[in-house]
């Protein structure tokens, strides 16, 4: 049996066939059969794939399902904070913080909203330190970080999606931030 030009492998055929005679057809169609196993002198040598085999999930574990994308805010919200029809429910600012109390209270920040039913939130980073930089250190630290600790496993479950605010609320230095509806767990 060839696969987009590629011979399958005796555990692919074998694998094929386990399948193939487990599959009820929908109404309508008839059984596909699976192929006879040919018995050759020689066995096909197994084909190496290009891409890297994804890892097996741990016996008894189920493999949990990966978080969906972060979104952008749709456009009609956009116009509405453009206009002032919209408004960002809370506002952080994490200027002056070092990045692990930024991160710390960007969480926390983000629970509690959640938690009071909040939908839309401003995080203020800042734009950086305009200018030369002092003693080799990088510009606009937090700008960068928050959207990548927006991504991290311990924010996903709160965090919607994410955009730069309009420049009335801080432009290229601050975010706004979608939340998730808080699910009470205690039911």
């Amino acid at each position: 049996m060839r696969r987009r030009g590629k011979l399958l492998s005796e555990a692919e055929l074998e694998l094929w066939r386990q399948v193939a005679r487990t599959i009820k057809p929908l109404p309508g169609r008839t059984a596909v059969e699976a192929e006879p196993e040919a018995k050759s002198e020689k066995p096909p040598a197994p084909v190496e794939s290009a891409q890297p085999s994804p890892a097996p999930a741990l016996k008894g574990r189920p493999t949990k399902p990966a978080s969906p994308p972060l979104v952008p805010l749709e456009r009609r919200m956009r116009t509405q904070l453009r206009r002032g029809q919209q408004g960002v429910e809370a506002v952080i600012d994490l200027h002056g913080l070092r990045q692990d109390e930024a991160h710390a209270a960007l969480r926390g920040f983000l629970r509690v909203q959640q938690q009071r039913g909040a939908k839309l939130v401003l995080v203020v980073t800042g734009k950086g330190i305009a200018g030369d930089v002092p003693y080799g250190e990088e510009r606009g630290i937090l700008r960068r970080n928050v959207p990548h600790w927006l991504r991290l496993p311990d924010l996903r479950p709160l965090v919607l999606g994410f955009d730069e605010a309009e420049q009335r609320h801080g432009g290229t230095g601050a975010l706004y931030i979608r939340l998730r509806r808080s699910r009470d767990f205690s039911e």
